[in-house]
């Protein structure tokens, strides 16, 4: 066979059989890509018709069962469910005997490292903490989305091999997080991702107000060049008033998110408070300049919402 020939992944040996404990959007997609690695779902846990669905969509006739029977029928069981949730179930299932030694025990919270896994450690599994980085749908669009995401990876020493070789059996890169580090890391992540949907929302429904008839198609090339620019080229791609120091511009911005949009003054003043310290650290912002904005960004935040005296 020539060395450009690449072998069935089915056709190797030692393939693993494949649980989840709770089919919400992620559990399902990485048991789905685990699956085209050659390994073999079979049982998923599912209580909701919502996770169900799910469930039958991507991994059909993957039998559901409870929890405790998931782990009596897998190799490697993945444990995804809320953060809140994953101390208890895993002590709950160290304490009935469900985990077994030998057994794979893959989390996906990005909040948490191997550690919260020390109850079934204890038991004899082999914890693994595995947060792909990315946002899931709950559709089989999600298992596409997996090539070349990257995942948050935090285990034993004697157990990084083994999660690194999963993560790119799934189409993914390692990225090896210290215990210590996951709780800034999930952090970091939080900070881009989710608050990124929460602007861009914001965004689109001011310009609605503003008579915009399609503005996710306005949008769409801004941001996306904003994004773009800001991956490559970190705060030197920081344009805008508030980089530039034009301190009338952002004084009216203010005054129309208070009479159009007062639940936005809040988030547009501290990021507006944050954009101007980065650019002024960085050389964007001129110090002549700084002095006005930030005034205007103090004067913003002193008063109340309603713009009425208190």
């Amino acid at each position: 066979m020539s060395t450009s020939q690449q072998p069935d992944p089915r056709d190797r040996p030692a393939r693993l059989t494949v649980g989840v404990v709770g089919a919400g959007r992620v559990g399902p997609a990485l048991a789905a890509s685990l699956q085209l690695a050659g390994h073999r779902p079979v049982a998923v846990s599912a209580v909701s018709d919502a996770s169900r669905r799910r469930a039958a969509t991507l991994l059909p006739d993957v039998p559901v069962v409870p929890p405790a029977e998931v782990l009596e029928r897998s190799d490697l069981v993945l444990l995804t469910v809320p953060d809140d949730t994953l101390p208890g179930l895993v002590t709950g299932l160290a304490e009935t005997g469900a985990v077994r030694p030998g057994q794979l025990l893959v989390h996906t919270s990005g909040r948490y490292g191997a550690k919260v896994l020390d109850p079934a450690l204890r038991a004899g599994a082999l914890p693994l903490a595995l947060h792909p980085a990315m946002t899931f749908t709950g559709t089989p669009v999600d298992v596409q989305r997996l090539a070349g995401c990257s995942f948050g990876v935090t285990a034993p020493d004697e157990l990084r091999l083994a999660a690194e070789a999963l993560v790119i059996e799934m189409g993914g890169e390692p990225e090896w997080i210290a215990e210590r580090n996951r709780p800034l890391y999930h952090a970091a992540l939080a900070l881009g991702a989710n608050h990124l949907v929460t602007l861009v929302a914001q965004s689109m429904e001011l310009l609605r107000t503003a008579g915009v008839e399609a503005p996710d198609r306005m949008l769409g090339p801004l941001l996306g060049a904003a994004l773009d620019n800001a991956l490559r080229s970190g705060d030197a791609a920081l344009t805008g008033p508030v980089a530039r120091g034009d301190a009338g511009t952002v004084a009216a911005h203010v005054a129309e998110l208070r009479a159009h949009a007062p639940q936005t003054v809040a988030g547009y003043l501290a990021m507006a408070r944050a954009t101007a310290d980065r650019a002024l650290a960085h050389g964007l912002l001129k110090p002549e300049l700084a002095e006005d904005l930030l005034g205007v960004l103090a004067d913003g935040a002193a008063l109340p919402e309603n713009g009425e005296d208190q």
